[in-house]
Formats: C-alpha cells, sequence, structure tokens
C-alpha cells in the first residue's frame, strides 16, 4: 500500500534566475548536473518519460509529476526566487507516494540523494554554468558496480581508490587513477558517509554508496568538454568499478 512522503529543501545558488530556470527545466539543464530527460514546455506537456508538467512559469516556478499504476507518485516543484547580487533561492519539495514496503529505506535514499544532487547543481552553476555538459553513466541510476558492492562497509572501497581517506575533507586535493594509466587531478568538492563528489578543470563526478540503501555502488560524470567520448569514458569507469570489486 503506497504511503505518502514529502522532501523540502531551501538553497541558494550562485546563479540568476534565468540560468537556473535553464538546469531544471530543460533536458540540456538536467543533463548538466543530474541525470539526461527530455523536457517539453508549458503546462500540460506530457514528458516521454510519462511524466507531465503541471506548472510552468519560466523563471518562477516549474512542477512536474508521474504516477505508476502501482498507485506510487512523484512529484517534483521548483519555486526560483532571484536575489540582489545575481544569486538565486531554490525551493525545492518532493512528494507524493511511495511503497508501503521498505518505505524508511526508500526515503532515506531519496532524501540523502536530494542533498547530493542539489549540491552538484550548485557546483555547475558555479564553475559550469552555460556549458553543455556530456554525461557519463547510461541511465538515471549511473554506471552500477558489481553486485558484490551491495554489502555493508562497501563503499570504503571507492573512498580508498578516490584517495578520500582519513583526514581528506571537502576542498582537498586528490589524485584519482583510472585503468589504463589515466588519472584526475581533482577537488574534493563533496563528502558524506554515502557520498563522494569530485570536481576537474572540466568536470563533475559523482559516487555513490547505495550499498547503504540495499543497491550496488554507482558513480557517474558531467564532463564539460567538446569531443568527450562517452562510450570511452563509460567502459573506463566501468572497468574502474569492476576492478575495485573482483
Amino acid at each position: 500500500m503506497p504511503k505518502e512522503f514529502e522532501i523540502r529543501r531551501e538553497v541558494e545558488l550562485p546563479a540568476a534566475p534565468e540560468d537556473v530556470w535553464e538546469a531544471i527545466a530543460t533536458g540540456a539543464g538536467h543533463a548538466a548536473w543530474l541525470f539526461p530527460n527530455e523536457i517539453g514546455s508549458g503546462e500540460g506537456t506530457q514528458n516521454p518519460d510519462g511524466s507531465v508538467i503541471t506548472a510552468w512559469d519560466p523563471p518562477h516556478r516549474f512542477e512536474v509529476r508521474v504516477e505508476s499504476d502501482e498507485g506510487t507518485l512523484n512529484a517534483l516543484e521548483f519555486i526560483i526566487e532571484g536575489r540582489e547580487g545575481g544569486t538565486t533561492v531554490l525551493r525545492y519539495v518532493h512528494s507524493g507516494m511511495m511503497d508501503d514496503e521498505d518505505w524508511d529505506t526508500q526515503y532515506d535514499a531519496a532524501d540523502d540523494h536530494t542533498d547530493f544532487y542539489l549540491h552538484t547543481l550548485g557546483q555547475y552553476l558555479e564553475h559550469f554554468n552555460g556549458r553543455r555538459a556530456t554525461y557519463i553513466g547510461g541511465g538515471p541510476g549511473g554506471l552500477q558496480a558489481p553486485d558484490s558492492s551491495n554489502a555493508p562497509g562497501a563503499f570504503d572501497r571507492v573512498k580508498e581508490a578516490l584517495g578520500v581517506t582519513g583526514d581528506v575533507g571537502e576542498g582537498d586535493r586528490v589524485r584519482v587513477d583510472l585503468p589504463g594509466g589515466e588519472g584526475l587531478d581533482a577537488t574534493v568538492d563533496y563528502l558524506r558517509p554515502n557520498f563522494v563528489g569530485i570536481r576537474t578543470a572540466d568536470g563533475l563526478y559523482r559516487f555513490f554508496g547505495r550499498n547503504a540503501f540495499g543497491m550496488p555502488v554507482g558513480m557517474s560524470a558531467h564532463l564539460y568538454s567538446d569531443g568527450v567520448d562517452r562510450d570511452e569514458q563509460a567502459r573506463a569507469w566501468q572497468s574502474w568499478l569492476e576492478q575495485l570489486y573482483s
């Protein structure tokens, strides 16, 4: 039996309302900080994923909702308010109905992912605003580690491989070695028990300890350089994940 939920956030973003609108209400914008979505325009529009735009008032308010045959519901509301100095306050509400089975775990996963995604939105707007992104990760869940990563403590392997151990914290520099001898020099921009974000000069790399929620570990990336080979990048990172848990 589906059960109601609601997640609310209010964040200040380092961009004008028009830039925030582009990021949250367009397909290209979504790929730059979330994951690829095809988004139409205008209230009442049905998107390819079956969601319906229920509010469309650029650049002030965007709302979309999707229902399933099983009775679940997801509604996302974005209220955008400009501030002096070129910043914007975003009020975000994610509400609806989730399956009552394992509701607490589902809610915790959605709640924690919300903070990471909104942080990534802020990083995009601060460092890469307006640049088109190549999303590495396939679908919304990103690349997925082997099933063996769905175990207590498994995300620690990712942290160790990223060099995010000991006294390393947000703002510190790390070096990440990839299969084939390539490497990344990056800044840790987000660090929580189940999530790590690192930022390079031309990309945001996101790592998800979904083993805490009964799923395999995952990762995705948003790369803002021209000429990125999406398939090659996906293969390299998939190999990286598989080697960690082999």
